[in-house]
């Protein structure tokens, strides 16, 4: 369980293994670095024609008429579609469908979809929905979240049992919170905000559909829940799931932005069953922006009691989150923001009320460490404020309420393996912590923090008993070996992970095995990427379905060369017998033998988790078969002229159980580390008063360039988890978590200001800054 610099000369990178372990290209990687790859608005099909998208101008209003006769009069325009065609509401909680394709009754947001047209090109149907007229009776719009806490009317949804404008409230108490404030040594008790901020993906939305000649419908679409959206789309169209086939071509990044079925998804496949020809939507850049789905805006008040040594004795959290128009994944966003802080400390009492409320804004959802990342930026600020109140070095606070390996949390999550220790002593190791914290000039400073995430879910989206990943891999007769997956790649590896393990099982090279993922006609069940799922459930599927074709073969050779089977090694693409190692047949020979004996020859495997989380409402939104951790290092200069944060670099150390191929996870944890860079200093995804959007571009919303990308040294602790597939855990969600507290603390050590609204803007460190100077003169 060694913190080890992936960079570092002379890594024992998978000693035991040819596949895992070592650094490997990605399946994919020729195909996009020669353009080759088939992205979803690379498809061209016979036809084809192209959508467009009217939006309402309105925050909220309700829709009197719409006049489509002078769109549809236009010359080249084929149809139109309004919500009325499609009213059967959907979302992907099965709890909360509350979207239609198109607005039917009222809009709930500025760029609320209202109407569709499909056209011989995107210039002609554009022209045509700037044709169409809707008659609008506006309503007021709630756009503060406090607002929309007490006020019932007007209603954003009006069709709900709940009378009100709550999306989900959830209160759940472990332990006696109250009691531990009269005998703690320190009472930290503050309010924290993390403002709303979105994904960026480079790839927009994008959706082809065609109806087949045999009345079957398909659907490309870039989404990373292949499998939800074929549910919805033969749920909306009231067709045979049979007859809807969904395919995620290659895509270009999602980080949670492409995990709801999306409206264009269900418009162009009803306009090509209305026109008989393929019908394709390409979102711009602004209509990436009004769709949203991201981060959702938080505010936080949390208190914090510990004993004079440091030990936490109690945690106290209420939320309020901004939700945004539709419920999105916001049932289980509301679970995750008080469900998954319980480590990596050990908290004896624990209590969290959160509440996500319906605004006039777009629709907020998951984005890369969904739910969990606005709380662990409140916490860990707060563990770092009670280290100063004490005299206690932060990393030390962090080390001695470590929560251990093999246990179990307040709320009853399931900890197998651990190594959050490991990655406290890489970073600080690494960084000079001991040496430099609290040492640097005015202006520059140091902070730590620490953080823990899920490797999947143990609950599905919809409640079934049915395993949550599934394999099939069929063996070829020249020696290739194909692997299919219903797991969606969004660029984080998925499908090159499990061609990494087929081929460590079966003792091929990786280029000999090919992978078919994410379509619905060809690929067994897969819940999507989304949760950090996929390398944990996925993988086991892969490593299960391996296991039992390596079962055929191996006997197949052993009763060919009269041994044991446990005698025959494959390995490199060749069969050995390691009792007569000169007795050897290539993976071809082997293969032949095994169909000679065992018929056609393939295997299927799948996954599914033990029963897992607290025996209570709501114990299993959380409970996960393997946990992560993270502990992160900022250094920062921030200039107090100016009020300019600069993040200079980030030491990141992540527990990722095996790093399967320790070049993607290192790409993982760097990523997640910029990403949450940005969020600190940069991002925010803001509404003017009337609810618009004011700066739907990547002009004017502002994300991290080169030059602002602080230098990022990543550390891969391998704890090795015992149900992981080669003790594998995730890498792409945690690693972001702590980033954002250490920058937090980072401005605390150089300037002594607490930052607690998110983002840092320059105006906020100047007005802290002024701030402290009074209360200085004040104790002088």
């Amino acid at each position: 369980m060694a913190a080890r610099d992936q960079h570092g000369p002379g890594a024992p990178w998978g000693k035991d293994f040819h596949v895992v372990g070592h650094a490997q290209r990605k399946v994919d990687a020729m195909a996009k670095a020669t353009g080759e790859a088939v992205y979803t608005d690379d498809i061209q099909l016979p036809g084809m024609l192209h959508a467009k998208m009217l939006r309402s101008p309105h925050a909220h209003a309700r829709i009197v008429s719409i006049d489509t006769s002078k769109a549809e009069a236009l010359p080249g325009v084929h149809a139109v579609l309004v919500g009325s065609e499609l009213p059967i509401k959907y979302g992907v909680i099965p709890w909360t469908p509350d979207e239609t394709a198109l607005a039917v009754d009222k809009v709930r947001f500025i760029g609320d979809e209202v109407a569709a047209v499909a056209a011989v090109d995107e210039d002609t149907a554009q022209a045509a929905v700037e044709l169409i007229e809707v008659e609008y009776e506006i309503l007021d719009a709630i756009l503060d979240p406090e607002q929309a806490l007490v006020t019932p009317e007007p209603a954003i949804h009006e069709d709900r049992k709940r009378r009100d404008n709550i999306s989900k409230h959830v209160d759940l108490s472990f332990g006696d919170v109250d009691a531990q404030v009269a005998e703690a040594a320190v009472v930290i008790e503050e309010d924290y905000e993390f403002s709303s901020n979105t994904h960026t993906a480079i790839e927009p939305h994008c959706a082809v559909a065609q109806l087949g000649a045999d009345g079957r419908l398909t659907l490309w679409s870039a989404t990373q829940i292949t499998h939800y959206v074929h549910r919805a789309i033969a749920r909306v169209l009231e067709l045979h799931p049979a007859r809807v086939r969904v395919v995620q071509p290659c895509l270009g990044g999602a980080f949670g932005g492409k995990s709801d079925p999306f409206s264009l998804e269900f418009v162009v496949s009803k306009l090509a069953m209305k026109t008989g020809r393929p019908v394709k939507m390409l979102w711009t850049r602004e209509e990436v922006f009004y769709a949203h789905r991201g981060r959702h805006a938080m505010k936080m008040h949390y208190r914090t009691t510990a004993t004079a040594n440091g030990m936490i004795t109690g945690v106290d959290a209420k939320l309020l989150i901004d939700g945004g128009s539709y419920s999105s994944f916001g049932l289980v966003t509301t679970y995750y923001s008080g469900q998954l802080l319980t480590g990596p400390y050990d908290f004896p009492n624990y209590r969290f009320d959160s509440t996500r409320v319906f605004t006039n804004k777009p629709p907020c959802g998951p984005k890369r460490g969904h739910g969990s990342v606005q709380p662990r930026f409140a916490f860990e600020v707060q563990l770092d404020e009670v280290a100063h109140r004490l005299g206690i070095d932060p990393i030390e606070i962090r080390r001695r309420n470590f929560l251990g390996d093999h246990t179990t949390t307040v709320n009853g999550q399931r900890i197998t393996s651990n190594g959050f220790l490991e990655c406290l002593d890489a970073v600080e190791k690494a960084s000079g912590w001991k040496e430099r914290h609290g040492k640097m000039p005015f202006g520059r400073g140091l902070g730590v923090a620490g953080s823990m995430y899920i490797s999947g879910t143990n609950y599905p989206i919809y409640p079934n008993k049915m395993p949550q990943a599934g394999i099939q891999i069929k063996v070829d007769r020249s020696g290739l070996v194909t692997v299919f997956t219903g797991g969606n790649d969004i660029g984080q590896g998925s499908n090159s992970m499990v061609a990494y393990l087929v081929a460590e099982e079966l003792g091929i090279r990786p280029r000999d095995v090919r992978v078919v993922a994410a379509d619905t006609d060809l690929c067994p069940v897969d819940l999507g990427a989304y949760s950090s799922r996929v390398t944990f459930m996925v993988g086991n599927a892969a490593i299960d379905a391996a296991r039992k074709l390596r079962k055929q073969i191996t006997e197949s050779v052993a009763s060919h060369w009269a041994t044991a089977p446990s005698e025959v090694r494959m390995i490199n693409g060749v069969v050995i017998d390691l009792q007569d190692p000169d007795r050897t047949m290539s993976q071809r020979e082997a293969f032949h033998l095994a169909e000679e004996a065992h018929d056609t020859l393939g295997s299927t495997g799948s996954y599914n988790t033990p029963t897992l989380g607290g025996d209570y409402r709501g114990g299993s939104i959380g409970a996960s078969p393997a946990y992560s951790f993270t502990a992160h290092i900022a250094e920062v200069e921030v200039d107090p002229e100016t009020g300019r944060i600069t993040v200079d670099k980030v030491w990141v150390a992540h527990d990722c159980g095996r790093a399967l191929n320790p070049t993607i996870v290192a790409g993982q944890i760097e990523g997640s580390t910029y990403m949450g860079a940005g969020e600190v200093v940069l991002e925010e995804h803001t509404m003017n008063r009337f609810g618009l959007h004011q700066g739907p571009s990547l002009l004017d919303y502002r994300i991290p360039t080169s030059l602002d990308t602080p230098d990022i040294e990543a550390h891969m602790v391998e704890s090795i988890d015992p149900e992981g597939p080669y003790g594998a855990k995730e890498a792409g969600e945690g690693p972001l978590h702590s980033t954002i507290p250490a920058i937090a603390n980072a401005v605390h050590d150089a300037v002594g200001i607490r930052l607690r609204t998110l983002p840092f803007h320059p105006s906020k460190v100047l007005r802290a800054l002024a701030e402290q100077k009074p209360a200085q003169e004040v104790q002088a």
